[in-house]
């Protein structure tokens, strides 16, 4: 099933049953935030899909958000965690062990910006979920990456969902 399909999928599941559309944000963006599963779902797709469901008013932006917002911050704080917790046999296993170039940017990256990086990280797609797995097997203090994924997640919420949601508008005023 091509990512296209899947997105279609998701949007008309989302369409038809409002209902489940802020936990099936949350889960996107938790996916996407989390060391190797954001590998694997297209994750990126959807959610800007999402933003012009809110662009035509089938959801609302500000808690669309919120649930982008904190599942982010949940994905990148358990990624974090394993990093901690597990060091390199996280990554030196199967996937990353398959991606050997991507675990060494991800590494050069945070070593470069720190703090930043992962601030930073969470806008730059492969490197999104895997900065704070190595941030926390390069043993950053909790309290540091707690404020760069804090802060981060509601603006990266914000710039992915933006685009439909005022996009969509501005379609309108423009050619409506």
């Amino acid at each position: 099933m091509s990512i296209h399909e899947i997105t279609q999928l998701t949007m008309e599941f989302i369409k038809t049953h409002q209902m489940w559309a802020l936990p099936i944000i949350f889960l996107l963006s938790f996916g996407e935030s989390l060391a190797i599963i954001s590998l694997v779902i297209p994750a990126t797709a959807v959610l800007l899909a999402a933003g012009a469901l809110i662009g035509t008013d089938l959801l609302p932006f500000v808690p669309t958000m919120l649930a982008a917002s904190f599942g982010a911050i949940c994905g990148d704080w358990i990624s974090y965690w394993l990093g901690k917790h597990y060091h390199q046999k996280v990554i030196q296993s199967w996937p990353l062990n398959k991606h050997p170039k991507l675990v060494y940017r991800a590494e050069q990256f945070f070593q470069r910006f720190g703090i930043m990086g992962v601030f930073i990280g969470r806008f730059f797609g492969p490197l999104r979920a895997l900065v704070p797995l190595v941030a926390g097997a390069m043993h950053m203090p909790n309290l540091k990456f707690n404020i760069a994924n804090i802060t981060s997640a509601p603006i990266w919420a914000f710039v992915i969902l933006a685009p439909g949601a005022f996009g969509m508008q501005w379609l309108e005023t423009f050619f409506g």
